[in-house]
């Protein structure tokens, strides 16, 4: 384990193996959630995914051949410009790609890399953390889970909280495990409330970017 608009999803996409990849945008701002929020970060967000997530809120990001394809040194250097404390790569689906290149020449600069993944594809790269999410829709490659430094599984009705016990199972121990409500459903904020008052292994998450109204 490693330590601390709307498309129809694309099904067939091969991994990116050129020193280029397809970059929906790149921002500064802080991580809104799970164990290092609040945290100082910059934000790769890759384009691709194939999960399908009907709540998802970068619908935007499915399509790869919509977005530029950008060079590798290129993202380094405006990581670097910004002087974050985490790089955090997300999607989209970043395991889409094979990600080795780029977190290779992110830790070369110096830079502490996270990942954000559903884990639905064969893990590849360095990380200092990594936040895995597990979705129903796909579920998570067996590559992912001895990656996992914690666990944050999107809660928008019961069954969600079924499937969040079954993945904390096939993680290690030590992972943290985090219930998010879903932003759009209304009832999930209460479900989770209500399951980690009674399962204390469980931390609630919340998108407190969005409380904040930044991005």
């Amino acid at each position: 384990m490693t330590s601390p608009t709307t498309t129809s999803p694309t099904a067939d996409l091969s991994p990116a193996l050129s020193p280029t990849l397809p970059i929906v945008e790149m921002f500064h701002s802080i991580q809104g959630e799970g164990a290092w929020a609040g945290t100082n970060a910059f934000f790769i967000r890759l384009a691709g995914c194939d999960v399908g997530c009907p709540w998802c809120d970068t619908k935007l990001s499915w399509n790869p051949k919509r977005h530029p394809q950008r060079e590798i040194g290129e993202l380094v250097a405006a990581a670097q410009a910004v002087h974050p404390q985490i790089v955090v790569i997300t999607g989209g689906e970043p395991l889409m790609h094979d990600l080795t290149a780029l977190t290779q020449q992110l830790k070369a600069a110096g830079l502490q890399v996270h990942l954000e993944t559903s884990g639905a594809h064969p893990f590849s790269g360095t990380f200092d953390w990594v936040t895995l999410s597990p979705k129903r829709f796909k579920p998570p490659h067996p590559s992912a889970y001895p990656q996992a430094s914690e666990l944050k599984v999107v809660v928008a009705d019961e069954a969600d909280l079924a499937w969040a016990e079954q993945q904390a199972a096939r993680v290690a121990p030590t992972v943290e495990k985090r219930l998010q409500p879903e932003w759009e459903t209304a009832k999930s904020q209460l479900m989770v409330f209500d399951y980690v008052l009674k399962n204390p292994q469980w931390r609630v998450s919340l998108q407190t970017h969005k409380f904040l109204g930044v991005q």
